[in-house]
């Protein structure tokens, strides 16, 4: 049986997954076998494991923190939101429906039993088990069924800490504020507050620390400082889409779709010294990038009608005349054809007219496409031609199924291979400086970097020092050491260790 520990927060964004993904680092590190474990997550960010199942990505970013493969049991409950009151209702990897919000308030208690065999599957392997809660513990008129805070503390009998973010000003008021919330028998399961995102000298905050204590009646057991990391956040908060990076050789611009989905398909760009990568979102942003990037969109019908509506898709032909190239990801690839059929309403059902840079056509269905995937890019032409030949690895995630107009359309993937099933297909289509595929992840390695900074280079007529591009693995697993150093030098992790019931001095 496992030992457990829970993170819980003052508000959504006080830093709980990261600080799962530091501890879990951190077990790891310390010769444990360890799990993270939410067990209901909201994020347009997923991820779909080797058994071809869909979890969100936090979770995920936790499993690589503790050198595990990423399974379904870490987070049992996806709700991917659809609309400002209905999400896409996912359960053990697999769709379920989509309900709205009251409809999923009445419903969500029926879940406890698909949790707790999900959470005594990691119990029964591995040392540690590391829960994450979402939002905050007392958001009253959420507390009855409760299934992701104090009431899975409660079912699994987890000792918790509670973060709050100081960044955002008023940690003190959070802190103490949730603790007077909480109910009794709650409070008793809390064993310390942690405060994170601190900047400044540590010296000036004790007397606050003590008075926090005082107030609260339960010890800070951690003082976490500000560390900017280049990892995946959650979608619903994330500033990344507010960050613009001007000063680099090569522009790049991601449309800022209101849907966006799986937008951490782009963060090993960002993370291009010669790639200035930002989000636009209005047509007088745009301009003429040298490269511009449709991303993945969880409501493909209603994004492409917005870029539509606001000038986007204006905007975007005068800059492919330009000479601006292409790239369209899962839903933004779908709307580079020339129309969309949604025959069973999957999403607002009809057909709509796509963008007509590609000679396509996309069909939804309720069958969902989830598949873990290698393969290469073909032989390319245009101003990606570099990219020829170049290995990549990913996930497809789409309802939709593409089909080409013309027989002489070329697929941008070849020996696209179903990593479970080992089938082979091709994917994808490109013309014209206009490419587009469904595979997730597709720019992720090290090669395929590489050769898009050359290509978008040698269009552009400038020419960069020849360096090592690191993978977005690579990349990963040094933020993630960071983040676990960030958070054991401001952690009192002997505290932590005694919370667990675990003895460090027989660990062998």
């Amino acid at each position: 049986m496992a030992k457990v520990i829970m993170i819980q927060g003052t508000m959504s964004g006080a830093g709980k997954s990261l600080l799962v993904a530091g501890l879990c680092r951190i077990f790891h590190q310390d010769g444990y076998r360890v799990a993270p474990f939410k067990s209901q997550n909201m994020a347009l960010n997923s991820f779909i494991t080797r058994e071809g199942l869909e979890m969100g990505r936090a979770q995920v970013l936790q499993a690589q923190a503790a050198g595990r493969e990423p399974e379904v049991a870490m987070n049992p409950i996806l709700l991917k939101p659809m609309s400002d009151v209905g999400s896409q209702v996912i359960v053990n990897g697999r769709v379920q429906g989509n309900m709205s919000a009251k409809e999923y308030f009445s419903y969500k208690k029926k879940l406890l039993p698909a949790i707790k065999e999900a959470y005594d599957k990691l119990d029964a392997e591995n040392d540690i088990i590391v829960i994450e809660g979402a939002g905050s513990p007392v958001e009253i008129n959420l507390k009855e069924n409760d299934i992701v805070n104090m009431g899975i503390a409660d079912l699994v009998d987890a000792p918790v800490l509670i973060v709050g973010d100081i960044d955002r000003g008023g940690v003190f008021a959070q802190l103490v504020g949730t603790m007077v919330l909480l109910e009794e028998e709650e409070k008793k399961r809390v064993k310390g507050l942690i405060v994170n995102k601190f900047r400044g000298d540590r010296a000036i905050l004790e007397p606050g620390l003590a008075m926090l204590e005082e107030k609260s009646n339960c010890p800070v057991v951690g003082v976490i400082p500000f560390v900017p990391l280049a990892l995946e956040d959650e979608d619903s908060l994330t500033t990344r889409l507010s960050q613009q990076k001007t000063d680099a050789s090569l522009d790049v611009a991601v449309i800022r779709l209101p849907h966006i989905s799986n937008f951490t398909d782009f963060l090993a760009l960002e993370n291009q010294e010669e790639i200035g990568l930002r989000y636009v979102a209005r047509p007088e942003e745009l301009g003429v990038p040298d490269l511009i990037i449709l991303p993945g969109t969880k409501n493909t019908f209603d994004d492409l009608r917005w870029l539509r509506v606001n000038g986007m898709e204006t905007a975007i032909e005068k800059a492919k005349q330009a000479g601006t190239s292409i790239f369209g990801i899962c839903g933004g690839y779908q709307m580079l054809g020339k129309t969309l059929y949604d025959p069973d309403c999957v999403e607002s059902g009809g057909q709509m007219a796509g963008l007509g840079f590609l000679p396509m056509e996309t069909v939804f269905s309720a069958e969902k496409v989830r598949t873990r995937v290698h393969g290469q890019f073909g032989l390319l032409t245009g101003s990606l031609a570099k990219l020829s030949g170049k290995t990549l690895s990913g996930y497809e995630i789409h309802m939709g199924r593409t089909i080409t107009l013309k027989d002489e359309t070329l697929p941008i993937v070849t020996n696209l291979t179903d990593d479970a099933s080992g089938e082979q297909k091709e994917d994808g289509a490109y013309a014209s400086d206009v490419y587009g595929t469904y595979v997730h992840g597709c720019l992720d390695d090290a090669s395929v970097l590489q050769a898009l900074i050359e290509t978008l280079a040698d269009k552009k007529g400038i020419s960069f020092e020849k360096r090592a591009v690191r993978s977005a693995e690579q990349m990963r697993e040094e933020q993630l050491d960071l983040l676990a150093n960030t958070v054991r030098n401001g952690l009192d992790m002997d505290a932590v260790y005694r919370i667990l019931g675990i003895n460090r001095e027989n660990k062998s």
